[in-house]
């Protein structure tokens, strides 16, 4: 499955993607701050746009779905500027 070191660093970014979205949504469950809800919706973005580079880098080589990740990432620095401009607009 993972055939160059590129496919590693590939699934890494993935699994720490993942990694920091989890922890946020869980910091977030036990303090309610809102920053950690749009810092953990941004870091979910991000994790699915990474899973769909290792679909497509290493699952579907012949399938791009280089469209869907640019808008996934999109989305996820959206969500985040939103947040910030979100919360302070409120203070």
């Amino acid at each position: 499955m993972i055939t160059t070191f590129a496919d590693l660093v590939y699934l890494l970014c993935f699994f720490a993607s993942a990694l920091c979205a989890a922890l946020l949504v869980r910091r977030y469950a036990v303090s309610s701050t809102p920053i950690l809800l749009w810092s953990a919706a941004c870091f979910v973005f991000l994790a699915l746009s990474n899973l769909l580079v290792v679909v497509d880098q290493m699952v579907l080589t012949e399938v791009s779905f280089r469209t869907p990740r640019l808008v996934l990432t999109l989305m996820a620095v959206s969500v985040l500027l939103f947040g910030f401009i979100w919360e302070v607009e409120r203070d």
